[in-house]
């Protein structure tokens, strides 16, 4: 037995808390199908992406054996700045007098959120916006979190890795990618758009009222969903149904027109659906009261509006998935996104819900008869304004911001493996266009490395 191995057992055996019943049955409980004239990754029938909701690297996955986690992390990476003085705080300031009893004092250094919260507890939000994530990075410095922050010093916090279900059945037996970079600076808005399109879109006729305000060193002086020049960085509403009541229904985004992913693969005649938690009583207008319009990025966009037959045919509920993976009728390429309830959104969900309902998707997949040619991505749309120790690389204006965890579940993932290969949420993207043979949709989907590092076939 390798010293790795020995290293990942002792992880997965020494789970806090850890429970049989979430060990994957290895007995398979139907008939798997099989397609043996396929040839390298070209073996790869289905990818499926379930994507999750705000938080960094190091805080879900900072302690996994093997990872660049916070082991690693220096003072040099972690002390807070006081934008105020441009100093050390001597302890993190703190906020959430809400959820934490009684106020924490914490040295100016990162901490285990479990030893006044279980991870199936409610914290405050944290701003995770794309003037504010630039800020927190600091050319790389990433000293200015919690001070940027609208929760403090909770942006320090991390959780014990080994108390999570995906932690202990799929990262610990398949890949975790600890170089994962989400592709765009900000919120979740825009990385959804750039997950499906590589590129910010501009509206150039942006009411005033909706952009953002610099001073003449590119300060921010009043932020807004929009840049100066009409690039749509942080939340922002569609014309198209379903969308929240606004005050002014001028603030509503025209239907976009650049090129998405779904673009590409319906112009080869290859089936992809976006699955999305409630969408069918959104679509009904009765919305959960946590659903969440604006991590539906297709329904910002002119080829899926209102009416049109790609809409019906591509923007699924959450349910149809689940059936389709048990009866084996899954579409070649499939985004899931599961209800605000079970998102792991700091404010308004927890991480335990989302770990578990990720599991049930996942194994609703390797239960099903597509298994065989599966590759599953468990990602997170961006770092939820929560810290990690590693820089981006730096790219281009738009990003990549900060790190978060990537775990590949799949026959063809290499086991008990950690990649530290470079990838960015494009890297998704990338993968797709090579497995099908699609044109890149931008200049960073083309140059992203796709997963293949994480696979062996």
């Amino acid at each position: 037995m390798t010293q790795a191995l020995i290293y990942f057992l002792s992880f997965f055996l020494g789970i806090s808390g850890a429970s049989l019943k979430h060990i994957p049955n290895a007995t398979p409980k139907v008939q798997h199908k099989t397609n043996t004239a396929r040839k390298g990754i070209k073996k790869v029938g289905h990818v499926i992406v379930l994507y999750m909701e705000n938080h960094s690297f190091d805080n879900l996955y900072g302690e996994f054996p093997g990872a660049d986690g916070l082991a690693n992390a220096t003072r040099a990476n972690y002390t807070q700045l006081d934008t105020a003085t441009e100093k050390p705080y001597i302890m993190l300031p703190w906020n959430d007098t809400e959820h934490f009893h009684p106020v924490p004092v914490l040295a100016n250094k990162f901490f285990n959120i479990d030893q006044f919260l279980p991870p199936s507890a409610l914290t405050l939000d944290l701003v995770h916006r794309y003037y504010q994530e630039i800020e927190q990075i600091d050319g790389g410095k990433m000293d200015k979190f919690a001070a940027v922050s609208s929760a403090k010093g909770l942006s320090m916090g991390y959780y014990h890795t080994s108390d999570f279900p995906v932690a202990q059945n799929e990262a610990a037996n398949y890949t975790l990618c600890d170089r994962f970079f989400h592709s765009a600076f900000g919120g979740s808005w825009l990385n959804h758009i750039w997950t499906i399109a590589a590129a910010t879109p501009q509206w150039k006729d942006a009411p005033a009222s909706m952009c953002a305000v610099l001073d003449k060193k590119g300060h921010l002086i009043k932020d807004g969903g929009a840049t100066p020049e009409g690039y749509l960085v942080n939340t922002v509403y569609s014309v198209y149904t379903p969308h929240p009541k606004v005050k002014d229904e001028k603030t509503l985004v025209p239907g976009l027109t650049i090129p998405t992913i779904g673009d590409r693969l319906s112009e080869k005649n290859i089936d992809w659906a976006w699955y999305s938690g409630g969408w069918n009583d959104a679509l009904a207008g009765h919305p959960d009261s946590l659903f969440q319009y604006h991590h539906q990025p297709f329904e910002y966009f002119k080829n899926y509006a209102d009416g049109t037959a790609a809409k019906a045919a591509h923007l699924r509920d959450e349910n149809d998935f689940i059936a389709q993976a048990k009866a084996g009728t899954l579409p070649a390429v499939a985004f899931v996104k599961p209800i605000g309830e079970l998102n792991e959104h700091p404010g308004y969900a927890n991480v335990m819900a989302g770990e578990q309902h990720l599991e049930d998707l996942i194994n609703a997949v390797r239960n099903g008869p597509d298994w065989n040619d599966c590759v599953i991505i468990v990602t997170y749309d961006e770092h939820g304004g929560f810290w990690d120790h590693v820089a981006p690389p730096k790219i281009d204006k738009w990003g990549p911001g900060i790190r978060v965890s990537a775990v590949i579940i799949s026959p063809f993932a290499k086991k008990h493996f950690v990649d530290h290969t470079q990838y960015e949420t494009l890297s998704i993207t990338s993968f797709i266009e090579k497995r099908w043979g699609l044109k890149p949709l931008s200049s960073r989907d083309a140059k992203a490395n796709p997963l293949t590092n994480a696979l062996t076939f």
